[in-house]
């Protein structure tokens, strides 16, 4: 998060959004404070979740373009935390900061259940497959106006923005990557409104093994393959065999996408660009996040291990011959 973002919040505007949602701030819990602050609290009527962002971020358009398709899908059959309403009827409440911008509140309902974590079972992951694509399913006949910007709008833009001035080279590639998908088709069928960051971090799952997905915060227009090569990316991020685990997960998961969703297996062979462009992201991301000689995060560390030479090199995030694989 941005520090003018830090500098700028403080307990008023928490207090002056807690009101908005009709309960009294002392209620409200802290959660998490990465690129928004993240809240819980309770009411009779539910558990829910806070969060408020601020206007230079995500402006208000593109909120309610995200709350919006939620609110759409979750009418639909998806099992996604949906947003709910301000005691004003708003699903997103504008509160000035003082410095002629605004702090965005949205409100969700809390998702049941917990993390997956070690409960990854072959149902499980058919269950994961059968939700995302329900969500492509449901995105092919989403007819409201654009709100969500498309996947290399600059408001996305990682690589240019945060990886170093000495990543000439892992620029080069993700600008070659990039320039590759340009290139794929955008019909009904591949093309529309996505998650965009659908891995395991944003889901839990309740006792009956049901999923709920959430934080829609990163959703825009992006080919409908790039939401399974996100969840491919992180279920198999610092394996030991991540090929072995990425064939078997995806015969399981893929068994449950096609049950909501039909795919055209040509889209297979094109997952390694979208890992690609995941891959050479994370890696800038975490160049602004983390400082490289003291990396106190296991996973990053063990992320970024050899990371740089496995970009420059042009070596495969997965080493798997997509284009061999079968649809369930």
């Amino acid at each position: 998060m941005e520090k003018f973002i830090k500098d700028r919040f403080n307990d008023a505007i928490l207090a002056e959004a807690a009101r908005r949602y009709g309960v009294a701030p002392e209620a409200v819990r802290v959660l998490d404070s990465f690129e928004s602050f993240i809240f819980e609290f309770s009411r009779p009527d539910g558990d829910f979740i806070l969060r408020i962002g601020h206007s230079s971020r995500r402006n208000q358009t593109l909120i309610e373009g995200e709350t919006e398709w939620i609110n759409y899908l979750v009418a639909g059959g998806v099992s996604a935390a949906q947003a709910i309403q301000s005691q004003a009827g708003k699903l997103v409440e504008a509160i000035p900061d003082g410095h002629g911008g605004d702090f965005l509140a949205v409100a969700f309902v809390k998702a049941r259940g917990g993390p997956p974590r070690e409960r990854w079972t072959p149902a499980l992951c058919e269950t994961y497959g059968e939700t995302i694509g329900r969500m492509h399913a449901l995105s092919k006949h989403y007819t409201a106006p654009p709100k969500r910007p498309h996947w290399d709008d600059p408001v996305f833009e990682f690589v240019n923005s945060y990886a170093p001035a000495g990543e000439a080279i892992a620029r080069q590639k993700y600008q070659q990557v990039c320039d590759h998908v340009r290139t794929l088709p955008k019909d009904i069928e591949s093309y529309g409104l996505t998650h965009q960051d659908a891995h395991g971090g944003n889901l839990f799952v309740d006792e009956a093994g049901r999923i709920t997905l959430f934080d829609f915060d990163d959703c825009g227009y992006n080919w409908y393959i790039n939401d399974i090569a996100m969840v491919l990316f992180y279920r198999v991020a610092n394996e030991d065999d991540p090929e072995a685990l990425a064939r078997e997960f995806l015969g399981h998961f893929l068994r449950g996408y096609q049950r909501a969703c039909p795919l055209d297996p040509k889209w297979l062979q094109e997952i390694p660009h979208f890992l690609k462009i995941r891959e050479i992201e994370l890696y800038a991301i975490i160049h602004r996040d983390f400082d490289l000689d003291k990396i106190d995060n296991d996973w990053v560390a063990g992320f970024m291990r050899g990371r740089k030479a496995r970009i420059e090199n042009d070596l495969p995030y997965l080493d798997l011959d997509f284009a061999s694989l079968s649809l369930p």
